[in-house]
């Protein structure tokens, strides 16, 4: 690529930020249905053009963003595995887990997003993506019982996200370390019976 290429895509690359940021910046003050394009431009110090450039509407410029956040998700996700040929699920350990310092990293956008209505689309885009890669690039051995694979993805991946978003909305109590050492203990626990706390009659 020539210089001017560079320079030309650096530029694209600012723009599109600043929308971003101008779009987050708004949401915090109010709704997202509430937010208009000509607001968008004037916060980022922008013009219409400049908005039409990039995005159709306000939605891709939603989309865009929310996309670079699963995009960094599904990397975190990765981790784990991802130079490996054999995972092995028992020896997972805390220090691998990055998901969590994604989130974490991600704090401020996830506690915007988190208010607004648009956390819906963001919660099924999210689910979708990692059932995905789930799905396409971890095939597990299931020797011993009749499983499902995809009815155990899409378990796995809502408990998960559960666990995710629970922390999020509780304004992130524990720290990363202490999510990560929690998974990998709620992920080995095989409890094989509970005592009932039930009043009898």
């Amino acid at each position: 690529m020539t210089e001017l290429g560079k320079k030309v895509d650096r530029r694209v690359l600012r723009s599109k930020e600043a929308l971003k940021q101008s779009l987050l910046h708004l949401m915090e003050q109010k709704d997202y249905d509430a937010i208009s394009i000509t607001e968008i431009v004037e916060q980022a110090n922008y013009n219409r053009g400049t908005f039409y450039t990039h995005y159709e509407n306000k939605e891709a410029l939603l989309g865009d963003l929310m996309e670079d956040l699963i995009q960094d998700l599904l990397k975190s996700f990765r981790a784990p595995y991802e130079h490996q040929d054999i995972f092995r699920i028992d020896e997972l350990t805390a220090n691998s887990v990055q998901i969590f310092e994604h989130i974490y990293a991600n704090a401020a956008v996830y506690t915007i997003l988190l208010k607004s209505k648009v956390i819906l689309s963001l919660k099924e885009r999210m689910f979708q993506a990692i059932k995905q890669i789930s799905m396409e690039e971890l095939v597990y051995e299931n020797t011993d019982n009749d499983i499902n694979p995809e009815l155990s993805a899409v378990y796995a991946i809502h408990a998960l996200l559960g666990l995710i978003f629970h922390w999020i909305e509780g304004g992130f109590k524990y720290p990363p370390t202490y999510m990560q050492e929690q998974l990998i203990l709620i992920i080995n626990w095989r409890p094989r019976e509970a005592r009932t706390n039930r009043k009898r009659q």
